[in-house]
């Protein structure tokens, strides 16, 4: 049975629930944005061109991993063009997510009604439900990879209708989980080599891998819902090693900056790839590259009165028998290892409940 953990609150501060997270947050911010927060408006995150790590040579992959890994060190948040990936499909799965959840009965939305599945809770979370511990004034929905017609051991012949409330839809959004995963093992050569490290570390555990498509609907405020104080998407660091964020035609991404103890409005340009380091990354990298709090609040232009917003990460996982272990080459480990899927759990237990948590031994073989 799920426990509940508290009434969401709309003035919680991360700090509030640090008895769950597995990675070192020594800093302190409101879940929902205030009146009281500050912005640092001179700051920018670094864009960097990818074509110079996938299709350069040796030099130009040395030099781009180089400037990418201090550029993550540092914040964490970087954004990428040159990805491979065509806007075009980035347009028709805003358009498809758009359609999910506008023409999709709530009936049917709840017959999918989010449960943990492995590591990952998995299915539909309704507007102000996204977690136990605020009311987030979004609507969701992740699929992993189970959910796809994909290369994966199955048990079953695949059935779309188990995991979609039309089986139109598996087809469309499986391109982009298939054009996404080309990039996983890329995204992670450069960072391991920015590190001065093997960059090929994690390339098995990379293949036919785990991961979340969640996509994120959030529909205009009105005026009572602007005043409420509740944020569109609570403050929260990723769990995983790290995400794929096309850009949002809606403004609202908000970043910690450490350095000044100020947010960051993060507007990346149309078509590129906001990727954001999670906290596996940080468990494995021994602190070095750190899971960077992030959430979605109002644009500045007032546009989310009347304006509807979509966006669609993709979260990188690794399966939940794999071992979390420092890796090699980066000093003495501040962590113990750990499975995947007992550091998962426990860290999103602040979300879902203090029974979501799985400990799983390391000798245990599940």
């Amino acid at each position: 049975m799920k426990v509940r953990m508290n009434q969401p609150d709309v003035n919680a501060v991360n700090q509030d629930f640090t008895r769950y997270d597995q990675v070192e947050k020594s800093h302190t911010y409101r879940l929902a944005e205030s009146d009281a927060d500050e912005f640092d408006t001179d700051y920018r995150i670094q864009t960097f061109d990818f074509g110079q790590y996938l299709h350069g040579n040796a030099a130009d992959r040395q030099r781009f991993a180089g400037e990418f890994g201090a550029a993550v060190q540092e914040i964490g948040f970087s954004i990428l063009t040159n990805h491979g990936v065509d806007k075009s499909l980035y347009d028709e799965i805003h358009e498809r997510t758009e359609d999910l959840f506008t023409t999709t009965a709530m009936e049917d939305k709840m017959r999918f009604r989010a449960a943990r599945h492995g590591s990952v809770s998995q299915g539909y979370f309704p507007i102000r439900e996204t977690s136990d511990i605020h009311p987030d004034l979004v609507e969701g929905w992740v699929w992993c990879r189970r959910a796809f017609d994909m290369p994966q051991e199955r048990k079953a012949p695949f059935d779309p209708a188990e995991y979609w409330p039309d089986a139109k839809y598996e087809p469309v959004f499986r391109q982009l989980a298939t054009a996404h995963e080309k990039l996983f093992q890329p995204i992670t050569q450069a960072r391991f080599q920015g590190l001065g490290i093997d960059p090929h570390l994690y390339d098995e555990k990379l293949t036919g891998t785990n991961f979340g498509m969640r996509l994120n609907y959030y529909p205009p405020l009105g005026e009572d819902e602007d005043r409420s104080g509740a944020g569109r998407l609570l403050g929260h660091e990723d769990v995983d090693l790290f995400t794929i964020l096309p850009a949002a035609r809606v403004s609202g991404l908000q970043v910690w900056n450490h350095m000044s103890k100020k947010w960051v409005r993060l507007d990346a340009p149309e078509g590129s790839l906001i990727i954001n380091t999670g906290d596996y990354m940080q468990r494995i990298t021994n602190d070095r590259l750190p899971s960077t709090s992030h959430r979605v609040g109002k644009p500045a232009d007032g546009s989310h009165r009347d304006t509807a917003r979509i966006s669609f990460p993709m979260a990188v996982y690794v399966w939940e028998n794999e071992v979390l272990d420092v890796l090699p080459g980066l000093g003495q480990p501040k962590y113990e290892p750990i499975k995947a899927i007992t550091f998962h759990t426990k860290s999103t237990s602040k979300f879902y409940g203090d029974a979501y948590a799985v400990d799983s031994p390391l000798e245990e073989n599940a």
